[in-house]
């Protein structure tokens, strides 16, 4: 993929930017410009607003791949799956931080945002969104979206040292 076109896609990447009907209420993502659900398709044209996923979804089906595409050799096997969001769309996306074994159909996911590859070792660095199990204390939920790391805890300091 072409960095232009990588940049471009920057808001479906980092934020699961979408898109909503307001004449049928059906969300897309990534988004559309008219909406494919509505009788009459130009009854949507600029009625399709910018919207939202929270990143949450559970897992609909799910491959584990043990023959790595170019690039991810070094992470075998892991998981792709169809997760369904509850906003409604279905997203394609890898499965991190479950032991493939653990995985399951309806188990509960919620986005990260992970580094997917980089353009040798001083190129561009790629990210994109990934799924992990949303039983994974390390992630609370945003209320304006998707998920966000949780803060760490500060430590209690040492007053010996201080």
């Amino acid at each position: 993929m072409s960095i232009a076109r990588f940049w471009r896609e920057t808001p479906r990447r980092y934020n699961l930017g979408g898109s909503k009907c307001t004449t049928c209420g059906t969300t897309y993502f990534p988004p559309r410009a008219v909406c494919p659900v509505c009788p009459v398709h130009r009854q949507s044209i600029e009625k399709m607003i910018p919207f939202q996923l929270s990143g949450e979804g559970e897992v609909l089906s799910f491959t584990i791949v043990h023959e790595a595409a170019e690039g991810f050799e070094l992470q075998v096997p892991y998981v792709l799956a169809l997760v369904k969001t509850v906003e409604g769309p279905v997203l394609t996306g890898q499965i991190v931080d479950a032991a493939p074994e653990a995985v399951a159909i309806g188990l509960k996911v919620r986005a990260t945002f992970r580094k997917l590859r980089e353009e040798g070792k001083a190129g561009v660095i790629h990210y994109g969104y990934k799924f992990t199990p949303a039983d994974d204390p390390s992630f609370a939920t945003s209320a304006r979206g998707p998920p966000v790391p949780a803060p760490a805890e500060n430590p209690p300091r040492d007053r010996a040292r201080a």
